[in-house]
């Protein structure tokens, strides 16, 4: 079961980090309105290295979102942040939504 749909009152776009070049981050094609819904709250939680960092905006989206840390994501009061951390939800054979929350800068 999917997070629905009436939640998800925000658009942002997403820009999926694909890795670094010789020439900094790359990222994959862009994906513009992109059903979410976005807090905007300061919280601390840990980077992918395990560094504890300052969130000032939580997204959470449907559960097929393609988001790796570092993405870039435009939220929808413009300003554009980088994905921290990205948390899963599932709960196989129980019934609560699948989403995917992530942490921005």
């Amino acid at each position: 079961m999917k997070v629905p749909a009436w939640l998800l009152r925000h658009r942002v776009k997403v820009e999926p980090y694909a890795g670094d070049s010789a020439y900094g981050p790359t990222y994959g094609p862009a994906v513009e309105g992109v059903p979410a819904l976005v807090t905007l709250a300061v919280r601390t939680v840990r980077d992918r290295e395990g560094r504890e960092v300052t969130s000032s905006a939580t997204v959470i989206a449907g559960p097929d979102l393609d988001c790796p840390a570092e993405s870039r994501i435009t939220l929808p009061d413009g300003r554009t942040t980088r994905a921290i951390a990205v948390a899963r939800h599932t709960a196989p054979g129980l019934p609560v939504p699948e989403s995917v929350e992530v942490s921005c800068e």
